[in-house]
């Protein structure tokens, strides 16, 4: 939509924070793309960008100004996946917020399950820390969140909400390898890789390890839970993933997942939704109800 265009051309660079890098995905030059900005602040009668040697930011009336963009884009895309949808054409973007437990299976397999059924439909997959992701919902950015314990609950509407048991990854030498489920204060025995603050699942663990009065000390600390798994391969160091990123091949790694029992630790679940208030568009509607439906197949 040509009207749009314009609009689309300030998001762009409140995003990037750079004239040149906006004008490079733009597919058009740094001159013109300026042209176009100072004749919407000529129009609108103030400026709407503060000018750095290091980029471009949003002003008061440059965040007023996006927030409407953000608004008028999302209900095109509405407005365009409801009319594809009419006539039979099943298009549409879809950008999903989640978080790193989401990622490594749980979402790709069903992304490319609905891709084939739906090929028209393109996705924008964003990874965001703990609590970000459902604020990503308020601007429009993102139509759906797929997040492991959510902190900002006001603003998500909860479509489903399913239980994830914590399991403790280790070589299949271990000496906890037999056991059919594990302590947290067991666990500290041996040296611990541990997901980085504010993570959900070092959340969790630390709850449990408060709650019988001991702190853990991990070995190593990463936001990346494949390293962490990774390193648990012929040691005695011991990761933890949830059910949602069990990896299917474990063995092939000569490892395996035990349970932890966290009897009195509540909260861990992985919720799925979109922005309160919010009437989602035609596909990402129909992606949700898949991942609500696939949800409830493997965890409830």
């Amino acid at each position: 939509m040509r009207h749009l265009l314009v609009l689309k051309y300030i998001e762009k660079i409140a995003r990037t924070g750079s004239l040149r890098s906006a004008a490079d995905e733009l597919n058009i030059t740094p001159s013109a793309l300026n042209r176009r900005i100072l004749g919407i602040e000529e129009e609108l009668g103030v400026e709407i960008f503060e000018r750095h040697p290091s980029g471009l930011r949003p002003n008061i009336a440059g965040e007023i100004l996006l927030k409407h963009i953000r608004d008028q884009i999302a209900d095109m895309d509405r407005v365009k996946s409801r009319i594809a949808d009419l006539s039979g054409m099943r298009a549409g973007h879809i950008n999903i917020a989640t978080t790193r437990e989401v990622v490594p299976f749980f979402l790709p397999a069903l992304i490319k399950r609905h891709l084939t059924e739906f090929p028209a439909v393109t996705f924008g997959v964003s990874l965001y820390e703990r609590g970000e992701a459902e604020a990503s919902l308020i601007d429009n950015t993102n139509d759906i969140a797929i997040v492991f314990e959510p902190i900002r609950l006001t603003e998500l509407q909860i479509v489903n909400s399913v239980p994830q048991t914590l399991y403790c990854i280790m070589s299949s030498e271990h000496p906890l390898a037999g056991q059919k489920a594990l302590k947290i204060y067991e666990c500290t025995e041996y040296p611990l890789l541990l997901p980085k603050r504010p993570e959900g699942i070092r959340r969790i663990l630390d709850a449990a390890a408060s709650k019988v009065g001991i702190t853990l000390e991990p070995a190593v600390e990463s936001n990346s839970l494949d390293l962490l798994r990774l390193m648990s391969q012929d040691s005695e160091a011991l990761s933890f993933c949830l059910a949602i990123n069990l990896r299917p091949q474990l063995a092939e790694d000569h490892l395996i997942a035990v349970p932890v029992d966290l009897k009195g630790i509540s909260a861990n679940a992985l919720i799925s939704g979109y922005l309160r208030g919010r009437a989602l568009p035609v596909a990402a509607a129909r992606f949700l109800e898949s991942v609500n439906k696939e949800l409830s197949l493997q965890f409830s």
